[in-house]
């Protein structure tokens, strides 16, 4: 290398240490500011939801203040304890939400419409799709100084396999809609879209998607709920060969904040555990650990769970029940769900509680809420 060429290069890293010292000292200030004015004022969509009420409770203890839009008919139990302004509405209302968010710092949009079955999916992209739309732009048009959209995992890339080893995704791997293989995961996508498009306009947008979230207050239970739910109850006589990513639903809330502190205007920040990705038969080997209650051994086959899921809906189709296999669900079981959170855990501090604890405390708040039998 060239004398000039060295200087060149040791004139940039010194460029480079000036402006994350910077940045740094400024998140600083940032937080000083917020401590001398008593903390942001929040507003919270799908505030009542598993991640939703966590996060306002995660606000609360950082000393902000919170809004939170709930629909009349939402189950407020996983936010008993927590203090917020209540307010019901609707994410299809454009102007009835700026008109709540006047006076916010800061949006966190988590509401949405998870269903892996339905007999008509046009309301749940009216919600995910639009709703997120008016959101954004009632938040800009509030003055919002940032907006955290809530996305999920199943809009990142699928892990890739080298060697006979998963090798968990990032952010940077390229994915496009049509690899969305249902039609959540498309509603979801065509939102982040949105998101994306909007945040290129200027809306101060930042994405996170989180992986597969446990803990406390999983009021309905969620899907991943279900998994630990079913077990205490003896209700998993079998299981799949698939894997997800385990992340403690107070870190996701903790991200959601540190991505309004410190993300980057149009990124997306993946919220899981970098211990986190474990295959079913390791969960179900710690929560027999944990609980005391035997792990099923019976593995079943893919191709003999597709079979049940086709039967099932067809049933569904003519009764109108929910299957209690929907195809969707066995589709996205074929891959083992593995992330790797390094960009939130390196931009934002994303906290890393051990996936063992995440389960202690999932475990203890259903026994402790009369969910087991």
């Amino acid at each position: 290398m060239t004398p000039g060429a060295v200087k060149l290069w040791e004139s940039l890293q010194q460029s480079w240490r000036i402006y994350w010292v910077l940045r740094g000292e400024f998140w600083l200030y940032r937080h000083w500011l917020m401590l001398c004015n008593g903390g942001m004022n929040c507003f919270v969509t799908g505030a009542s939801g598993f991640i939703g009420a966590n996060l306002v409770h995660e606000l609360n203890a950082q000393g902000h203040q919170v809004k939170a839009l709930i629909r009349p008919s939402g189950d407020e139990r996983g936010l008993l304890g927590a203090t917020y302004e209540k307010v019901y509405g609707d994410v299809a209302d454009r102007a009835g939400l700026e008109k709540a968010m006047k006076g916010c710092d800061w949006c966190f949009h988590v509401a949405a419409s998870y269903h892996l079955w339905l007999r008509d999916y046009r309301p749940m992209y009216a919600a995910n799709v639009d709703g997120t739309r008016n959101v954004i732009e009632a938040a800009t048009a509030a003055g919002c100084r940032r907006i955290v959209y809530t996305s999920t995992v199943g809009c990142i890339a699928l892990p890739v396999e080298r060697d006979g080893k998963i090798i968990p995704t990032d952010e940077a791997l390229p994915v496009s809609g049509a690899q969305m293989s249902n039609h959540y995961k498309r509603s979801k996508w065509q939102a982040e879209e949105v998101a994306r498009g909007l945040a290129a306009k200027g809306s101060p947008v930042v994405i996170v998607n989180p992986s597969a979230p446990i803990g406390p207050r999983d009021v309905k239970p969620t899907p991943t709920g279900r998994i630990i739910l079913d077990f205490l109850n003896h209700n998993t006589p079998a299981y799949m060969d698939t894997g997800l990513n385990w992340v403690h639903v107070r870190d996701v809330a903790a991200g959601q904040i540190l991505a309004a502190e410190k993300g980057r205007m149009g990124e997306r920040y993946i919220l899981g555990n970098a211990d986190g990705n474990w295959t079913m038969r390791q969960t179900l080997k710690l929560l027999q650990e944990l609980t005391g209650v035997s792990a099923p051994r019976m593995r079943v086959p893919y191709f003999v769970a597709l079979l049940a899921a086709y039967g099932n809906e067809a049933i569904s189709a003519i009764s109108g029940i929910p299957p209690k296999a929907p195809l969707a669900g066995v589709h996205m079981a074929k891959y083992k769900m593995f992330f790797n959170p390094a960009k939130a855990i390196r931009e934002l501090g994303l906290p890393q509680t051990p996936p063992r604890q995440a389960f202690m405390d999932a475990i203890q708040w259903f026994v402790q809420n009369g969910y087991t039998k």
